[in-house]
């Protein structure tokens, strides 16, 4: 059961990575080994705030990335624990 469990999550972090976008953000994130707002990576990859809004939604729904929430702003970092557990070697590919 625990091998289904983990297929399925699998499966779900293979569907949200199939946007280009989030591919992006991740990569943004990577490069900059650092947290970073909406703002930020809108700015860098010429995305509108809300897009990447939606698009951190989706990647934290999935446990890619964890998301502080600081007064008005909303900082994203990469989830490495995740990362290695389901994708190992993949953040190096970008």
């Amino acid at each position: 059961m625990m091998i289904e469990q983990e297929d399925l999550k699998r499966a779900e972090i293979f569907k949200t990575l199939s946007d280009v976008n989030r591919l992006s953000i991740i990569r943004t994130l990577y490069i900059a080994n650092r947290e970073m707002t909406c703002g930020e990576i809108g700015q860098q990859l010429d995305i509108s705030k809300s897009t990447v809004s939606y698009h951190f939604k989706m990647l934290r729904a999935v446990g890619l990335t964890h998301t502080r929430r600081a007064a008005q702003s909303k900082y994203l970092s990469l989830n490495y624990q995740n990362f290695n557990k389901y994708l190992p070697g993949f953040l190096d590919s970008l």
